[in-house]
């Protein structure tokens, strides 16, 4: 299963992103995880020390140059061992950090671009493995010829207005590129809320109470793993994912869509 998670931030994606793969690597997978959200912070919240974090593929200028090249560059550089020779390892979880253009400073940055989106391609595209993928609230690393590869989308938010609008956006930007497999996820709410009718949100998977554990644990370290309710988490983990694999096998599960009072 190929996963792309997307919300606005703040709103716990990377958070959900760390719980959905060690729950995957406690369920015998070996999730790869795919850092490429601007905060570059899944590293920390896997449990990564600063010491241990690699390199941002997208601050790897020696790497860049030497797959794309300066000026005329190569849209197509070859990626099909960079996977396995950046990966970091945390038990059965593989990790790669790669950042987005977004956080990569003023100028052009059309080489870095290149290689992002080469090596993405590459894992959805071209390698059978279990993949999450922590994006920018936006989709503009997932473009048509790599969505068709993505088997779900999980839009994260909260209970607001703002985040909600940012969500909806989220998703119908993903359902025009065509991935309409989607869920919603809500972070920090209660499982009796009701929803705005804000058009082009995914029906709703699963709610994330607001978890004590969690906040005590976020003032100590950046960690997100191990908590003492980690049976909360691993029931929102396992819902989300049966929402999903629902959807991606019904041929009817269609694009985003307005929501209906839950």
């Amino acid at each position: 299963m190929k996963l792309a998670v997307a919300g606005k931030g703040g709103v716990g994606k990377t958070t959900l992103t760390a719980w959905l793969g060690d729950y995957l690597a406690r369920q015998g997978q070996s999730p790869w995880l795919v850092d490429a959200d601007t905060a570059l912070s899944l590293g920390a919240a896997l449990g990564l020390p600063d010491t241990a974090l690699p390199t941002p593929l997208i601050q790897d200028e020696t790497l860049i140059r030497e797959r794309v090249g300066k000026g005329f560059i190569n849209l197509n550089p070859d990626v099909s061992d960079l996977p396995e020779r950046l990966r970091v390892r945390l038990g059965h979880i593989n990790l790669l950090v790669m950042g987005s253009v977004a956080g990569a400073g003023g100028g052009c940055a059309c080489e870095a671009n290149a290689l992002l989106k080469s090596l993405l391609a590459h894992l959805l595209l071209d390698r059978d493995q279990c993949l999450l993928v922590d994006l920018e609230a936006g989709v503009e690393h997932l473009g048509r010829g790599t969505v068709a590869a993505v088997d779900g989308l999980i839009v994260t938010a909260e209970p607001s207005w703002r985040s909600l609008a940012v969500a909806a956006q989220v998703a119908t930007m993903a359902a025009e590129l065509g991935l309409t497999r989607q869920v919603l996820v809500l972070n920090r709410a209660p499982s009796s809320i009701v929803l705005p009718a804000l058009a082009g949100l995914p029906p709703l998977a699963a709610t994330i109470p607001t978890l004590s554990s969690l906040a005590e644990r976020q003032l100590a370290s950046p960690s997100v793993l191990g908590l003492p309710q980690h049976d909360i988490i691993d029931r929102v983990c396992g819902k989300i994912l049966a929402a999903l694999a629902a959807r991606i096998a019904s041929p009817a599960a269609g694009g985003a869509q307005s929501p209906s009072p839950r």
